[in-house]
């Protein structure tokens, strides 16, 4: 559900239809939202289903947007995930993440942008990290401090988390399938379309001017196989950043599948980043089997 946005140019649509509609439209703004951002309002399950304690939050950005998210317990003491998801679907497609994030011991806070979900309003750039802004402000007020938290974040989300980290340095950052730019998508994908309409797009989530900006440990997850966003493009990121950094490749693994494809190995890339970002930690456990407790 994070597959990037510029697939959805992948239509029928002749390029001079794609002109005709830009202009067509009473304002710029509903094309960029149209071709980066794909919410689902519905919620097609919850943690409760998975069984999985959780709560349900509701809280405000600055602007005034009405948010959604849910809190999943972990084990008291330990660190607390903030999760930011891709630009696809909504929060109750991310459940088997917050079962690899419960069995690991960490308690995880995903919540849905403005548009996504329960959450009102429309997706914007500046939105996503206005919306990120507020998650943190929930977690500190229930007493989580940045250096007790590891900001996550796939796809689109990476750029938001990355955004947050450059604000508010947490323990440690973990990215997944993290692009340089939305420029540099458009330009790899479409070079004619974006030629032509990327001056209409006012999101940048210029991640590559951003990535040298974080002073906290760095784990970038990478599907080998991922044909949206490439290895070449997450590695020019880890080039680009400080130490110290982890890169970690899955092999066999496309944008979507990072999770299930990476087993075994995943969790434990997870689990030594974790350990050496909060030594004081029990030692967590190799890989668990289906059903396992923390």
């Amino acid at each position: 559900m994070t597959s990037f946005s510029f697939r959805a140019i992948a239509t029928p649509l002749s390029l001079l239809s794609l002109l005709l509609l830009v202009f067509a439209r009473p304002g710029f703004g509903a094309m960029e939202h149209r071709f980066l951002y794909f919410p689902d309002k519905d919620l097609v399950t919850t943690p409760a289903m998975a069984g999985l304690a959780f709560e349900d939050i509701r809280f405000t950005a600055d602007d005034g947007v009405a948010l959604h998210g849910w809190l999943v317990p972990g084990r008291p003491g330990w660190p607390m995930v903030l999760f930011c998801h891709g630009n696809a679907g909504n929060i109750s497609h991310r459940v088997d993440n917050l079962r690899l994030f419960h069995r690991l011991g960490v308690s995880v806070f995903i919540f849905d942008y403005r548009g996504y979900g329960q959450s009102a309003g429309t997706a914007s750039e500046e939105g996503t990290y206005r919306d990120v802004r507020a998650a943190l402000r929930v977690l500190q007020s229930r007493g989580w401090q940045p250096a007790q938290m590891i900001y996550f974040g796939r796809s689109m989300g990476a750029a938001v988390a990355l955004q947050l980290a450059t604000e508010v340095s947490p323990a440690g950052l973990v990215i997944e399938s993290p692009f340089p730019s939305i420029a540099a998508m458009g330009w790899h994908h479409y070079p004619i379309l974006y030629l032509l309409l990327g001056w209409t797009f006012s999101a940048r989530y210029d991640n590559l001017s951003k990535i040298d900006q974080i002073d906290s440990p760095l784990l970038i997850f990478q599907g080998e196989k991922d044909l949206v966003v490439t290895e070449d493009m997450a590695r020019k990121l880890f080039d680009r950043a400080r130490e110290p950094k982890t890169f970690y490749l899955i092999a066999g693994a496309g944008h979507n599948d990072t999770y299930d494809i990476g087993g075994a190995a995943y969790w434990d890339a997870w689990r030594l980043f974790l350990q050496g970002v909060f030594p004081e930690l029990p030692e967590i456990p190799s890989h668990p089997q289906p059903g396992d407790t923390p």
